[in-house]
């Protein structure tokens, strides 16, 4: 299904660049997600084989017409005509990594044990963006289990520089 939503995505990401609307597009769809996420139970209603297509798209034209991109709606409305409005969030996905890979930005996720505070952050983010090259996104997650430090992961790498993977790696130390 990944590679369906893939598709799917690099069309609408595609269509886009053509009329340089990469970035309206973009939140259009973050909005649509939200709509999705807050009125529950619309994604269920857009997927049911019980309601005729056309009532269905009909739907998603009065939902998103006016204050969305043409594109956006035609993308949902499509999504429903093919039954597969469940791939959306997944394609929202694939769009964002593809604008990203475009804008050169790229997302790492931090994993503290504690919050960190908004100047922690910005240097953080700062030493990120010199390493790598690119403008970086910082996803942050707390989890006490790793007793202090940082886990970084970015562009598929994992720097583990936690106080528990540290215990860990002196307690190998000491059983040998």
């Amino acid at each position: 299904m990944a590679e369906i939503s893939k598709e799917y995505a690099v069309a609408l990401f595609s269509l886009a660049c053509e009329c340089g609307e990469e970035r309206v597009v973009m939140d259009a769809l973050e909005r649509a997600e939200a709509v999705f996420r807050e009125a529950d139970g619309f994604m269920e209603l857009l997927s049911s084989p019980g309601i005729p297509l056309g009532e269905r798209v009909s739907l998603v034209e009065h939902a998103f017409d006016g204050s969305f991109p043409e594109h956006v709606v035609s993308f949902i409305q499509l999504l429903c005509e093919r039954r597969r409005i469940g791939l959306f969030y997944e394609c929202v996905k694939e769009y964002r990594a593809l604008l990203d890979a475009r804008e050169a930005v790229v997302t790492a996720k931090i994993t503290s044990a504690v919050e960190l505070t908004d100047s922690e952050l910005a240097a953080l983010k700062q030493k990120l963006e010199k390493i790598s090259g690119n403008t970086v996104n910082l996803e942050c997650v707390t989890d006490g289990d790793i007793l202090g430090g940082l886990i970084v992961e970015m562009n598929g790498t994992v720097t583990d520089g936690s106080l528990r993977h540290r215990l860990r790696e002196i307690k190998e130390v000491m059983n040998q």
